[in-house]
């Protein structure tokens, strides 16, 4: 099974914990980090992913999910994206790592829940839409993730994924990887104090699937009409993925009386 492989992780259930962990200590830096190292321009991501999610979130009463929200700058930019008088529409953020959500709450008064992505606490076909920027390539088995996304989703629902990818182009791809590779650790270690967290998150795209691959797993998850785009080069990658079935009933238990 793909997912995060941090290095010294053994298991899913050690990959899990130490991303947890690692996201923890660096919470507290984590705006200004990514701010800063993207030159602002994730900004720009989050908007245009909220964009064309807009005609979800004025569904009558839909209810939206933002997971692995971090400090819910994307969760912010769903809630105000909702059309006036779309009051019923209800847009709630999940983490599994808590110091995460404590900023998320200084930015947000919309619900929040401590979780973890793999395994959501809410009934099957009870979201219109299930979003993630830059948080589904930590889950310990993407696979799972994919699966889990799906089970939540209503017919007619939608799963975004918002996440980094590698440039296809050759020249601005190693441009990149020097960036990442050099750069982004020695700045983001200086700011976050913890230079082990920004060596992990270059490697995790690095390794990463590419979108075409992580379109195809979205289809073998069972969504429908799945489609991606490329971003600033291709440094990101937005997915979406439709739900337009719902799973078949498993077949009665046979009646032994």
């Amino acid at each position: 099974m793909k997912g995060a492989t941090p290095q010294g992780a053994r298991s899913e259930q050690e990959a899990a914990a130490w991303v947890r962990a690692m996201f923890g200590r660096v919470a507290h830096r984590y705006d200004l980090a990514n701010h800063l190292l993207s030159f602002n321009i994730d900004r720009y991501w989050r908007a245009h992913t909220v964009a064309r999610l807009r005609e979800d979130l004025a569904r009558p009463e839909a209810r939206v999910l933002d997971i692995c929200c971090g400090t819910g700058d994307l969760l912010r930019a769903l809630q105000r994206a909702r059309p006036e008088g779309a009051s019923c529409t209800q847009v709630l953020g999940s983490d599994f790592c808590h110091p995460m959500l404590v900023a998320a709450r200084a930015k947000t008064s919309g619900p929040l829940f401590e979780a973890d992505a793999l395994r959501l606490p809410l009934p099957d076909a009870s979201l219109d839409l299930i979003a993630v920027a830059f948080g589904f390539r930590n889950l310990a088995n993407y696979e799972a993730g994919l699966r889990e996304m799906r089970r939540v989703l209503r017919r007619g629902g939608v799963a975004a994924i918002l996440e980094f990818s590698q440039p296809p182009n050759p020249l601005f791809g190693a441009l990149y990887s020097f960036y990442s590779r050099r750069v982004l650790p020695m700045v983001g270690g200086a700011l976050s104090g913890s230079r082990d967290a920004y060596t992990y998150l270059p490697e995790s795209v690095r390794k990463f699937p590419a979108p075409d691959e992580l379109a195809e797993m979205m289809r073998a998850a069972d969504f429908g009409r799945v489609e991606f785009e490329r971003l600033t080069g291709g440094i990101v990658a937005l997915h979406l993925g439709r739900v337009d079935h719902l799973p078949p009933l498993p077949p009665p238990s046979p009646d032994l009386s």
